[in-house]
């Protein structure tokens, strides 16, 4: 992932104390954080976001709180690795190889929840399906693989005002997280990741063309063609409030 910390220099930001690199030094620091039910901010291959234990009540409450974000607004899940999503979603309906395919990447694939997921109750409730992120982005990856869950993913910045693509641009919440974590200014311009809908046995659906949009949904297309998916539409597409938003 492209980084430049240069353009996202803060020469006082750490006043909270709450600012790090993100790097592995400090990756153990930002897994405790998460064990202790904290919200963070990390970079991802597309935005900043705030990141938390996606099996905490408490912590999903919290980035809701932090946001002001309404709690029918879903978020979606990041991990670590694709071998983890089973344990989230159902993912023994898709073609074998599908999500390998798609992930890691700027890509959010909806799939089934499923009663057997470890999620959190609370996390969307009333929705059968969650959003599942594998970003492209080793600081993340690591530390989800770290906590032994899924983090509860949502963009840094106050709901309904522009994603953040620095620390900077976001800095009057800083405050409210444990720890920030500095991976410099992204090169996403802002948009998020593609959303592509997979719960529907055999047919995909992209929700939100997302970053890079040709090229990204080109890519999904074929790879969707290659595993004998076919798209389907539907007038009742999801409203952005009930899109992941990162």
């Amino acid at each position: 992932m492209s980084q430049n910390l240069e353009n996202c220099h803060v020469g006082v930001e750490n006043k909270l104390g709450v600012v790090r690199p993100a790097t592995e030094e400090y990756a153990e620091e930002a897994i405790e954080a998460l064990k202790a039910q904290k919200v963070i901010a990390v970079p991802t291959d597309t935005l900043y976001g705030f990141a938390c234990d996606a099996c905490s009540r408490e912590a999903v409450n919290r980035i809701y709180e932090i946001k002001g974000r309404i709690l029918t607004s879903p978020l979606a899940i990041c991990v670590g690795d694709v071998s983890d999503i089973k344990r989230f979603a159902i993912t023994d309906n898709l073609p074998h190889g599908l999500l390998d395919s798609l992930l890691p990447g700027p890509v959010t694939v909806v799939l089934t929840r499923g009663e057997s997921s470890i999620l959190e109750k609370s996390l969307n409730p009333g929705l059968d399906s969650i959003g599942v992120r594998v970003p492209d982005c080793n600081f993340i990856r690591v530390i989800a693989r770290g906590s032994g869950s899924a983090l509860a993913l949502t963009s840094a910045n106050l709901s309904g005002q522009p994603s953040s693509v620095c620390i900077k641009d976001f800095e009057n919440l800083w405050q409210h997280c444990d720890f920030v974590y500095n991976g410099g200014e992204l090169p996403s311009g802002r948009a998020g990741s593609t959303v592509v809908d997979l719960t529907r046995l055999g047919k995909y659906k992209i929700l939100r063309p997302g970053r890079a949009a040709f090229n990204v949904s080109r890519e999904i297309y074929l790879k969707m063609i290659q595993a004998n998916m076919f798209f389907f539409y539907s007038p009742a597409l999801l409203p952005p409030s009930l899109l992941p938003d990162h």
